[in-house]
């Protein structure tokens, strides 16, 4: 029993089901306010100043801001449309194969992590609540990389291709500024306790397992012993690779040459 299942077992009343479908819903309610209030978003970003002057607010509401996206335009909306729907896929996803408390777990886990990275830096990332459909995205492409999406409704990529797109933008960016880096670790550290290490170790084991059977093989039939051996001259396929070779009466195996010799 896995130390999640141990969690399970004590305390499974702490998972939400549908956790990231209400996530998005609660990022759409804030992008819509932004048409009417452009900025909200300034008013419920992480600020570390502020959070310790009174406004503990911010602790929680930096997840739903949307400033980070920098306006309400056409492709904003585009954007929030395709991210409510791919996070409602994503979430259903996870759940399948995690089930509801693992997945949960997978949720606090990110937004603790991203609580404890915006703490430390001196300028924290505006929209950094996005950083969790991040976390969920690279896992779900872990676990299901063959799905495809039809990138500008025409393009069909497999989901592990984004994801790698994802990840090297991410490297570039810590090696623009290097303090990004444990902003990152922080951020996607759910991910890579969930999916990533066990990712890694599952296909360590396949490639052991494979090189162990492959040494199984080259142990159980030399590389050099032959197929077929006429019994009367010791010729093999390896000898005359254009001889046949037929079983004769007797039940040993002869060349053409001399099976018609064969007892």
């Amino acid at each position: 029993m896995s130390w999640i299942d141990r969690l399970e077992r004590k305390f499974g009343w702490l998972a939400f089901p549908g956790f990231l479908r209400y996530y998005a819903m609660l990022h759409a309610v804030v992008f819509v306010l932004q048409f009417f209030r452009p900025g909200i978003g300034e008013l419920l970003e992480f600020d570390r100043q502020r959070i310790l002057g009174g406004e503990v607010w911010r602790v929680i509401t930096f997840l739903f801001a949307s400033s980070g996206l920098g306006g309400v335009g056409g492709f904003a909306v585009l954007f929030f449309v395709f991210m409510v729907m791919i996070a409602f896929m994503m979430n259903d996803a996870l759940e399948n194969a995690w089930g509801e408390f693992k997945t949960s777990l997978f949720f606090y886990a990110g937004i603790i992590g991203l609580i404890v990275a915006n703490f430390l830096l001196d300028t924290p990332t505006q929209g950094s609540g996005f950083q969790l459909y991040g976390a969920a995205f690279l896992a779900f492409a872990t676990l299901y990389p063959t799905v495809t999406f039809l990138v500008l409704f025409v393009i069909p990529v497999q989901v592990k291709y984004l994801a790698w797109i994802q990840g090297g933008l991410m490297i570039l960016s810590c090696l623009g500024n290097i303090v990004l880096l444990p902003f990152f670790l922080l951020s996607f550290a759910n991910y890579l306790i969930w999916a990533g290490i066990p990712a890694l170790r599952g296909q360590a084991k396949v490639v052991e397992s494979a090189q162990r059977r492959k040494r199984f093989l080259a142990q159980k039939t030399p590389v050099d012993a032959a197929f077929h051996q006429c019994a009367k001259c010791g010729k093999t396929d390896l000898s005359d690779p254009a001889l046949e070779f037929r079983v004769g009466k007797d039940g040993q195996e002869y060349c053409e040459e001399h099976l018609e010799t064969s007892a």
